[in-house]
């Protein structure tokens, strides 16, 4: 995982499995899932960086995109790379690091966290881009692995922003924690305010951390996400075969599936 940071959240809900709080109803959570069942792409799924951890699948819409946000910065940078090389402007942002892991002409690093605030650590996702891209009608990719702060990030995200977002490719931490009412509540509502301009379309479990099962509901704990903005969608149906063929586990000698559950055929 990209960042260092100790995730917040998982501290403020105690120990994983242990809710001290109401639990989610379970037909709640089966309408969350629903939701973000992956959707076919008129363009084929490419996947980006190295073949595990910091590798993603992205559809193969990448023509005219302006610049890649990618906020939480790790050893490896093969996906900000392969970014640069295709003619984007990068930028990175991690107050825990020094820097990116390898230089390129068009990388571009602040040593800040983005959160829903701004002060002498953070800086919020809109602040960042302003201050990044001048032009306003750029379009941009945003690859986000911040150990649990992507929830805050989202829900303080702009609408003007979030429509210049082709592309969003999300980690999103601690989802066993979506039986605690409290926790789903923010994390339900960042995940609604990101279908009010995007569909999901590829579901990935990051095989680092486990996963729970509760009435029976398999919950990785770890989840990468990719999503792609409503208006380059076209007529999708589900994506019914998981895993993808270029899935590859973030982790050696940890196998994982994604439960059926979070995918359906119709």
């Amino acid at each position: 995982m990209k960042s260092f940071r100790r995730s917040l959240v998982a501290g403020l809900f105690g120990m994983v499995g242990k809710f001290p709080t109401k639990i989610t109803p379970r037909e709640e959570l089966v309408g969350l899932l629903r939701s973000l069942h992956p959707v076919t792409t008129p363009r084929p799924l490419i996947r980006m960086g190295p073949p595990g951890d910091g590798g993603y699948l992205v559809p193969d819409d990448l023509a005219g995109l302006d610049a890649c946000f990618s906020p939480g910065v790790s050893s490896v940078s093969g996906f900000e790379r392969e970014c640069a090389e295709r003619g984007m402007q990068v930028f990175m942002a991690d107050r825990s690091v020094d820097g990116p892991a390898e230089e390129h002409a068009n990388f571009h690093f602040i040593k800040k966290y983005i959160g829903a605030t701004r002060d002498d650590g953070f800086v919020t996702l809109d602040d960042w881009v302003a201050a990044s891209i001048p032009s306003t009608d750029s379009e941009l990719l945003l690859q986000i692995d911040i150990e649990g702060f992507e929830y805050e990030v989202f829900l303080a995200a702009s609408d003007a922003l979030m429509k210049r977002l082709r592309i969003i490719v999300v980690e999103f931490h601690d989802l066993e924690q979506l039986w605690s009412r409290p926790f789903f509540n923010i994390a339900r509502r960042a995940f609604d305010k990101i279908a009010q301009t995007h569909r999901c379309v590829h579901l990935h479990p990051n095989n680092c951390c486990g996963s729970t099962r509760k009435g029976g509901l398999g919950i990785p704990r770890v989840m990468e996400f990719s999503f792609l903005r409503h208006d380059r969608l076209g007529e999708p149906g589900y994506m019914s075969k998981f895993p993808h063929p270029l899935d590859a586990d973030n982790t050696p000698n940890r196998p994982m599936v994604l439960p059926r559950h979070w995918y359906r055929s119709a």
